[in-house]
């Protein structure tokens, strides 16, 4: 489905990338979704998960930049996975701003066993592509992500 605006060729073909690319996006995280509903998790709330699993504890802001969320929006995050028993938070005792995020045993194992499965159904997602065109929608996908236009 492309735009129905009538405007410049130039117009036109970004509008209608920009519909793909978002369609695709919304396609492939609709079908993985489920994977996450099943364990009671939101797409946040597995990148925390996912991060401090390869990463190690991080500080709520580097949560935050990893994931690209606002300060508010990785607390509330972060609270609703604390809430679950799946992470803790620890006040650092010189500087009781800093906040460091570590997963919990039950986060660990959650996180540990679901990874996985939801690696698989990635894999199974992305074999619609060849290997050198996931690695063309990587490099094309990294260009557009770190664009800073004004």
């Amino acid at each position: 489905m492309g735009t129905h605006y009538k405007g410049k060729k130039n117009e036109i073909r970004a509008l209608n990338a920009y519909i793909n690319l978002i369609r695709a996006a919304e396609s492939v995280t609709s079908r993985l979704s489920r994977f996450l509903h099943a364990n009671e998790l939101t797409t946040s709330q597995l990148g925390v998960l996912e991060v401090l699993l390869h990463l190690g504890p991080l500080s709520q802001r580097e949560l935050g930049n990893k994931l690209l969320k606002s300060g508010g929006n990785i607390t509330l995050v972060i609270d609703n996975l604390e809430k679950r028993g799946l992470v803790k938070r620890n006040r650092q005792e010189k500087d009781r701003r800093f906040i460091t995020v570590h997963l919990t045993k039950q986060g660990q194992q959650l996180i540990s066993k679901f990874f996985p499965t939801h690696v698989s159904a990635i894999v199974n997602e992305m074999s619609t592509l060849t290997d050198s065109e996931q690695e063309e929608l990587r490099r094309l996908c990294r260009k557009l992500g770190k664009s800073e236009k004004k």
